[in-house]
């Protein structure tokens, strides 16, 4: 007499089929873009110098491989002379436009200045902050 296997009680191929789906789908999400993942950049597009009251645009170009719901830059920050002068925030449902993007900043010189930026990936952290001085002429 032939012995017959029986999937143990509860476990319907039904609720197989879907655990086998779920895990193949994240899989997938887990597995995206693996070869690519990177930390955050950023690099400052910014004048040498500017005379007193002239409004220059700092430009902070932010460079990323991905962007997805579950791997995007979070945040993007700038300082001037120590101090938070914006702060971009991003959100798996709110991310950036695309993997490589710009923000903007204008600011009305009164004094040289200093500029530090920093981007973040929320898998892989930041390459570190870029930095720049523009100058009053």
């Amino acid at each position: 007499m032939e012995k017959k296997e029986h999937a143990p009680q509860g476990f319907s191929r039904r609720d197989f089929m879907k655990t086998a789906a779920g895990m193949v789908a994240a899989g997938l999400v887990l597995r995206a873009k693996p070869a690519t993942a990177n930390k955050s950049a950023v690099r400052i597009v910014a004048p040498d110098s500017a005379a007193a009251g002239e409004e220059i645009v700092i430009e902070l170009h932010v460079t990323h491989s991905g962007n997805s719901f579950f791997h995007y830059t979070n945040w993007v920050a700038l300082e001037i002379n120590g101090e938070e002068a914006q702060r971009w925030e991003y959100s798996g449902r709110n991310r950036p436009e695309d993997e490589n993007f710009t923000v903007t900043l204008r600011h009305t010189m009164r004094e040289t200045i200093h500029v530090k930026a920093e981007a973040n990936c929320n898998l892989h952290g930041s390459e570190g902050p870029a930095e720049a001085t523009v100058t009053l002429s």
